[in-house]
């Protein structure tokens, strides 16, 4: 299973078009999108900028959190 096919998972998702748009591109209520480590067996989720490729993991100590814009090639 890829990064952004968990995070869909941990968000309720199944679909990549709907996450997006529901998730990633209106904001509604959230201060950012959500965003996965990206270390192999980490699976720290969080809000994080648009944009964000080398967020900061809490698990993990790293900067190694990807927004899902990221990893589905949008940004």
């Amino acid at each position: 299973m890829s990064k952004l096919e968990t995070l869909m998972r941990e968000e309720g998702y199944t679909d990549v078009m709907e996450f997006l748009e529901k998730e990633c591109m209106g904001f509604g209520m959230r201060v950012g999108v959500p965003a996965i480590c990206t270390n192999e067996g980490c699976e720290y989720c969080c809000d994080m900028e648009p944009d964000q490729d080398r967020g900061w993991c809490r698990d993990c100590q790293t900067n190694t959190v990807k927004s899902a814009l990221i990893l589905a090639g949008v940004i």
